[in-house]
């Protein structure tokens, strides 16, 4: 029975065997009764998600703002960066935040008062499934409650999850990625999905590393072998320590209206 194995840079390898193994690795056959279907179903969905995708980026455009894709894993510290950063730059950038979340308002509540013009929830499980990632009809929902005429820079921060957002558009302009040096160095190869759509990889907890057994440098060769093009940046949310290069990068993607413009009072709309 054929095996495909699908590797970190996207590539495949067919197998061919007249026996079979102990364990499945890369192998697609279970779903042989559904396969079809399930391809079907997965293609309409897609289909239908980078439609409303394009919909909120010519929306985006309409109203002079640039939109950023923040992602990581539950725990990596996305919006510990994001405070620090409304605190960098609120003052000059006019700043919206998206925040995604399958319930709670905990993260916004963080962020209110931190310098954000305005602020807008997402639960994904208000109606949404329940989902792991936000897709563009649930980021389309939540920007009809921030006034993006206001704005320079939407931030989405998407629901902590290492697989899923990266794998639905939803308008941004960009991708970028926090990663904790607690998660251990062979993430990249594991979860290569995430890691090759960034275009910015924050690696975060730094200030950690002295108390954890961590290879710094295998790890940013297993990204290397992932997405060789990735700009990385080592931070630590928590001292502050390469927010500012984090600050920089980010105000190179809301280029469309930056720049001494001072932001409105925050609005927080669940």
């Amino acid at each position: 029975m054929g095996r495909i194995h699908l590797y970190a840079d996207g590539t495949e390898h067919r197998h061919e065997h007249s026996h079979e193994y102990d364990h499945d690795v890369g192998d697609h056959t279970g779903y042989a009764d559904t396969g079809t279907v399930r391809v079907e179903i997965l293609e309409n969905l897609l289909s239908e998600n980078d439609r409303v995708a394009e919909a909120n980026r010519q929306a985006f455009a309409q109203a002079g703002v640039r939109a950023v894709n923040l992602m990581s894993s539950p725990g990596a510290g996305k919006t510990t960066l994001l405070k620090r950063t409304l605190h960098e730059l609120g003052g000059s950038v006019r700043i919206g935040v998206l925040e995604g979340d399958i319930a709670t308002t905990l993260d916004a509540d963080e962020l209110e008062g931190a310098g954000a013009t305005a602020i807008a929830v997402v639960n994904t499980s208000a109606g949404f499934g329940g989902e792991c990632h936000l897709d563009a009809v649930m980021v389309r929902s939540g920007m009809s409650r921030l006034p993006l005429d206001d704005l320079d820079l939407l931030v989405i921060e998407n629901v902590g999850n290492l697989v899923c957002p990266a794998e639905f558009g939803v308008g941004e302009h960009a991708k970028a990625m926090v990663y904790a040096v607690t998660e251990g160095e062979e993430k990249p190869l594991k979860y290569p999905v995430m890691f090759r759509a960034a275009e910015v990889v924050v690696v975060n907890k730094i200030d950690l590393l002295p108390h954890l057994d961590f290879d710094l440098d295998k790890f940013l060769s297993n990204l290397r072998s992932v997405n060789p093009a990735a700009h990385v940046i080592h931070a630590s949310a928590r001292t502050g320590e390469g927010v500012d290069e984090w600050c920089d990068w980010l105000s190179r993607n809301g280029q469309t209206r930056l720049g001494g413009v001072s932001p409105a009072s925050t609005s927080h709309t669940p």
